[in-house]
């Protein structure tokens, strides 16, 4: 997928966050999505009527909240590609 005609390569390609507006926008998108998935994860895990559906949902949420995290430590490489 691309933003304005570039592929996330091409964007990271390009240099700092400061100078990819683009970039900028596909984590921003990328943030919201995972964020929708977090909320209908918490909310299907708090709705649950087993342990079995609840452990499940608890996975989901989880894995959300690592995914967003990977998003932060990848978007902080793309600003200072010095700084892992």
């Amino acid at each position: 997928m691309s933003a304005g005609g570039f592929s996330v390569e091409e964007l990271i390609a390009r240099g700092s966050m400061d100078e990819s507006p683009e970039l900028r926008l596909l984590f921003h998108r990328l943030n919201n999505q995972l964020g929708i998935i977090l909320a209908h994860a918490e909310l299907l895990e708090s709705k649950a009527q087993d342990d079995a559906h609840r452990a499940r949902a608890a996975q989901v949420v989880m894995s959300a909240l690592e995914a967003m995290g990977t998003v932060k430590e990848i978007r902080n490489t793309c600003i200072d590609p010095r700084n892992p």
